[in-house]
């Protein structure tokens, strides 16, 4: 058989002639959360992943957060039930060395793509992209929080310790290089994992709050640098557990500290040449962008904590705005020479799925560029309001006609009645915070 992503037998030989002592491969499908699910498959089993894929069912992708299936998302499926083909996507086969184990990227495919599966999503953009002579490149940068194990002594999540000295601060620490010395048994281990992988890390720092980093990824093309996205998680996870710790990707997890955000930086190229060194092609991406923003924020945002990061809005902007070399927009145009010339989307969660942020990213660009249109007045003043939270963004999403075009109209309705779903089961919690406020009082 012939794999619909193009991933030759070939990969899967070299890597098992590489790593004779890999006894196990994780295969990992992202589903709409942008959560991992597949198989540990055992070594003998890798190369016929290559030549004939491996069954998954689609149902994969009508789960809620927890695994459970929600039944309007399973209506838009019409497999019976079955399993569907997964093949490799080139390049991702990698070790993981904290694991011992190898990890290789799935997509789902019938005779067609399976319209549910979010890479999917994204490369049928791509493909319209290049269908008008462009190739999108960009980058993500993660926020996240290293978390000890155990909490504290009033049951609080509270910062990892340093595995060089085995100290603990509580300090904000932004940019703090001696941190950063303290933690680094930890990321030298993650460095080692990313080079295994062919991840190709960047720049570390320590963020604006205790026990947050932030790691960025080299630029590349655009569904590369989701990918990376993807594989990094999973190494920051894998290589915490093995620390002690855990790698925290919530987007608010502590409210009166720092939110983490993905930041997606994109470009579009033709022959190599940046198409947006000139000219006003990217103006006008950033208009389309932003003239769907309201409508793309539950991509950006899509669970009930993603609109605690901004609460507080310092670095998190909730705001559809632009301008250049300004951190408080939501698109900024950094500054830097014009063959480096690209915005950076700043308002995505790293709870995101980075397919589907990168797929409404460029759709909504692309829409802007064919109808040319203007970004508006830069600076911080917004015309364009976003919505004012999470249910606004449910129903924003659910009736768009943009986002069911630029997603697919299965992706679509699958992905309204998962996030309705969640919302009406979050709706009727009582929460601790309720009970210590109201219980007793009123």
């Amino acid at each position: 058989m012939t794999s619909p992503t193009l991933s030759q037998l070939s990969e899967a030989q070299d890597f098992l002639t590489r790593h004779p002592q890999v006894e196990a491969v994780d295969i990992v499908l992202t589903d709409a959360h942008g959560i991992g699910r597949g198989k540990i498959i055992r070594r003998h089993e890798l190369e016929s992943l290559y030549t004939s894929g491996r069954g998954m069912p689609a149902s994969l992708f009508a789960q809620d957060i927890t695994g459970d299936d929600v039944d309007g998302a399973l209506a838009t499926q019409n497999d019976g039930g079955g399993d569907s083909r997964c093949w490799p996507i080139p390049g991702t086969l990698g070790l993981i060395p904290a694991t011992g184990r190898g990890v290789v990227l799935v997509s789902m495919f019938t005779d067609h793509p399976q319209p549910a599966d979010p890479r999917n999503v994204l490369m049928a953009q791509i493909a319209r992209a290049e269908a008008l002579g462009f190739t999108p490149m960009g980058a993500m940068e993660l926020e996240f929080y290293l978390v000890d194990r155990e909490r504290d002594a009033q049951g609080r999540v509270q910062p990892a310790r340093y595995p060089l000295t085995g100290r603990q601060s509580h300090a904000t620490n932004t940019m703090s290089v001696d941190e950063l010395d303290e933690m680094s048994p930890f990321f030298d281990a993650v460095y080692a994992g990313g080079k295994a992988l062919g991840l190709p890390m960047e720049s570390l720092i320590s963020e604006y709050a205790a026990g947050q980093y932030e790691l960025t990824l080299r630029y590349r093309d655009l569904a590369r640098a989701a990918d990376d996205i993807i594989l990094a998680k999973r190494l920051l996870r894998a290589t915490a557990r093995r620390f002690g710790m855990e790698a925290c990707f919530m987007a608010k997890p502590f409210g009166q500290r720092s939110g983490s955000g993905m930041h997606l930086h994109l470009s579009l190229t033709q022959g190599g040449q940046n198409l947006f060194s000139s000219g006003d092609l990217m103006l006008h991406a950033i208009g389309g962008i932003r003239a769907h923003m309201a409508e793309t924020m539950l991509v950006l945002a899509p669970f009930l904590n993603s609109w605690r990061r901004f609460a507080s809005t310092v670095y998190s902007p909730a705001s559809n705005t632009w301008g250049e070399e300004d951190r408080n927009v939501a698109l900024r145009i950094p500054a830097g020479s014009a063959k480096t010339r690209h915005f950076e989307h700043r308002v995505a969660g790293v709870d995101a799925n980075p397919y589907l942020v990168a797929a409404v990213t460029l759709g909504t660009a692309l829409d802007g560029i064919e109808a040319a249109t203007p970004p508006g007045p830069s600076g911080a003043a917004d015309d364009r309001p976003l919505p004012a939270n999470w249910a606004e963004a449910i129903r924003l999403f659910e009736t768009s006609e943009t986002m069911k075009r630029i997603l697919g109209p299965d992706f679509h309705a699958g992905f309204s009645a998962i996030k309705r779903a969640e919302h009406d089961r979050l709706a009727v919690e009582v929460t601790d915070v309720e009970w210590s406020l109201y219980g007793f009082t009123v």
